[in-house]
């Protein structure tokens, strides 16, 4: 049928032009408004998923994406995004940084839950309210219960009396002045080096190639002091997703342990705290735990920020927000910290902070550390 034919055909079947591409001399519908993939990875009782959106409609500054669950799913935690659950209604706005989105373009966020019974997809994404994947739209009314997160204040200039260091200064292939590379029992085939190449601000970073295995532990590290509240802020990017076994990525020497370390790292390819004198874990590695905590998502800059507390407190953030199975505040919460609180009067006094790797068995990673700052108060992202 000649083109024209065929236009006048959809035309007078009630179809716009509009709606219509000719695509080599073939009509063939639009491409829809957006679209959302959903990526899962499921294990007994929990998961977590790898959203991206592409949007294909005019340019937006700030985005909301929205489902609709048809089972038990529950989220607990989400990064790039602000992901909140409402029900079986889930409303997923943009971060500060990834709000703006051109005509094509795309971006991505993720998110930690339980469920139980069945772990079916989704069917009903919208964008701005606008169906994607070429579905239908559906109007659905809800009510948004609002959710209290403490997180620190942004940040300004480095803070008074604190210790900021953006590697900007190193000169050499490994990191000097108040950086000393090594591990507290014995190295290997880890490797530590100034990075020219990949850097969160400026033009320099500090790049650990961590390999599996006990002795190959490698870190860089400073003296640290502190009267009554550490608090430590990094930004990380790797390349490998953290592994079932048990990995460390930062370090502190406790002196109020005998000098043994507490351990920040993962495990069960969710983030996780340690204490190394007696193996007790923060959360506790259930599967119920482990859905309180994160995964540490690749390829992209995450904010770190930690605070270890003389008096007995531990608290965690990742870009901005704190995790929930990451903390310790004397009240004790099920599945979180019951191995931490079982040694009454834990008061740790750090006295340095090494970041780097260490693999207890299988788990390699390429890991990046920059603008390090490490402070008596809050620091924020």
């Amino acid at each position: 049928m000649p083109r024209l034919s065929r236009v006048l055909a959809a035309l007078l079947a009630g179809v716009s032009v509009g709606a219509l591409v000719l695509v080599g001399g073939q009509a063939a519908s639009a491409a829809p408004a957006c679209v959302v993939t959903y990526q899962p990875n499921q294990w007994s009782g929990g998961f977590t998923a790898n959203v991206g959106v592409t949007n294909n409609g005019a340019p937006v500054t700030a985005w909301t994406v929205t489902w609709t669950y048809t089972g038990s799913q529950q989220i607990t935690s989400g990064w790039n995004a602000d992901v909140r659950q409402s029900g079986k209604q889930v409303t997923a706005k943009n971060a500060a940084h990834n709000g703006a989105l051109a005509t094509g373009g795309s971006t991505q966020f993720g998110f930690q839950a339980t469920f139980s019974g069945t772990n079916d997809t989704p069917v009903d994404f919208a964008l701005n309210g606008v169906a994607c994947n070429g579905q239908s739209t559906t109007t659905t009314t809800t009510t948004t219960t609002t959710t209290t997160t403490t997180t620190p204040p942004q940040p300004g200039t480095c803070p008074s009396g604190a210790v900021c260091d953006d590697f900007e200064q190193q000169t050499g292939s490994t990191p000097g002045g108040r950086w000393t590379v090594g591990a507290a029992n014995c190295t290997g085939a880890g490797t530590v080096s100034v990075d020219t190449a990949v850097a969160h601000g400026g033009s320099r970073s500090v790049r650990v190639d961590g390999k599996a295995g006990y002795c190959n532990h490698v870190f860089f590290g400073t003296a640290v002091t502190s009267t009554g509240v550490l608090r430590v802020r990094y930004y990380l990017r790797h390349t490998t997703l953290l592994p079932a076994s048990h990995v460390t990525t930062a370090a502190l020497k406790d002196s109020a342990d005998n000098g043994r370390d507490l351990r920040f790292g993962g495990q069960n390819q969710a983030l996780q705290w340690n204490r190394e004198s007696d193996d007790a874990t923060l959360p506790a590695q259930s599967p119920a735990g482990v859905a309180l905590s994160v995964p540490l998502p690749v390829n992209q800059w995450n904010c770190v920020e930690f605070e270890v507390d003389r008096a007995g407190g531990l608290r965690t953030w990742l870009d901005s927000r704190e995790i929930t199975g990451l903390k310790v505040d004397g009240v004790a919460t099920p599945d979180v910290d019951q191995q931490w609180l079982a040694r009454s009067g834990w008061r740790p006094a750090p006295v340095d902070l090494r970041l780097g790797w260490e693999s207890y068995g299988e788990g390699s990673d390429t890991l990046w550390y920059d603008d390090v700052v490490i402070s008596g108060s809050a620091i924020g992202c």
